[in-house]
C-alpha cells in the first residue's frame, strides 16, 4: 500500500498557528477537480475559506458541537458540494460518489504537501446552503478540514489528544471483501 493511503487519519490536532499558502490550497483543490467522475458530469463544487477570511469564519459558523471544538484550528476549510437531483436517483447517487473520489482525492494531495485532511459530516447543511447561496439544485455533502499537526501534543485540549491519540483500527480484509458469495472471504478463501 502506498504510503500516503497508509498512513492517512483524520486528525483533530490541529496547530491553530499554522497556515496554508494559497499555493497549496490551490493544488488540494484542484486535486479534487481531478477526481474521476461519472459520465463527464463534473458535478463537484467547492466553498474554499483560509482561516482570517470571511469564508472560513462563514464555514466554522456551520460547524455542530463535535466539530466547532476542533475543526476552527483547521488552516483551511473546503465544503464540497455536488449536484441534487432526487428525481434522477442514478445522478444523485453517482454525484455523490464522485465527491467521495473528490475528497479522498484532496485528502491524499494534502498528505503529499505535509497537511491533514479530515472530512466532516457534523454540519448544518441547511445553514451552509444559506450562508454561501448555494442553488437549489446543489447540496452540500462533506467539510473537508486541513491542517498542519500540532508539534506538542501536550498543547492540545485534553479531548482532542484522547480522540488522536486512539490507535488506527480498520477491519480485516476477511471481514469486508469477498469472493463467490456474501461473507466469503475473498483474499484467503481456497481458490482466491
Amino acid at each position: 500500500m502506498h504510503e500516503l493511503i497508509e498512513g492517512r487519519w483524520s486528525a483533530r490536532g490541529y496547530d491553530p498557528a499554522a497556515t496554508i499558502s494559497v499555493a497549496n490550497l490551490t493544488t488540494i483543490v484542484d486535486a479534487g477537480r481531478w477526481a474521476p467522475t461519472w459520465g463527464r458530469m463534473q458535478p463537484v463544487r467547492f466553498v474554499v475559506g483560509r482561516r482570517g477570511d470571511a469564508t472560513f469564519d462563514a464555514l466554522t459558523g456551520v460547524l455542530t458541537r463535535g466539530n466547532s471544538g476542533w475543526a476552527p484550528r483547521a488552516a483551511a476549510l473546503v465544503l464540497v458540494c455536488t449536484t441534487d437531483r432526487p428525481d434522477d436517483p442514478k445522478e444523485h447517487t453517482y454525484a455523490a460518489v464522485d465527491v467521495g473520489l473528490a475528497v479522498s482525492q484532496m485528502i491524499l494531495q494534502a498528505e503529499a504537501l505535509g497537511f491533514n485532511g479530515h472530512p466532516m459530516a457534523g454540519f448544518d447543511a441547511a445553514a451552509a446552503t444559506a450562508a454561501f447561496d448555494i442553488p437549489a439544485d446543489k447540496r452540500p455533502l462533506v467539510l473537508l478540514g486541513i491542517g498542519a499537526l500540532v508539534e506538542d501534543t501536550a498543547s492540545l485540549p485534553e479531548d482532542i489528544r484522547d480522540r488522536d491519540e486512539r490507535p488506527r483500527t480498520r477491519l480485516t480484509l476477511d471481514e469486508v471483501a469477498f469472493a463467490g458469495r456474501w461473507g466469503r472471504p475473498a483474499f484467503t478463501a481456497p481458490d482466491a
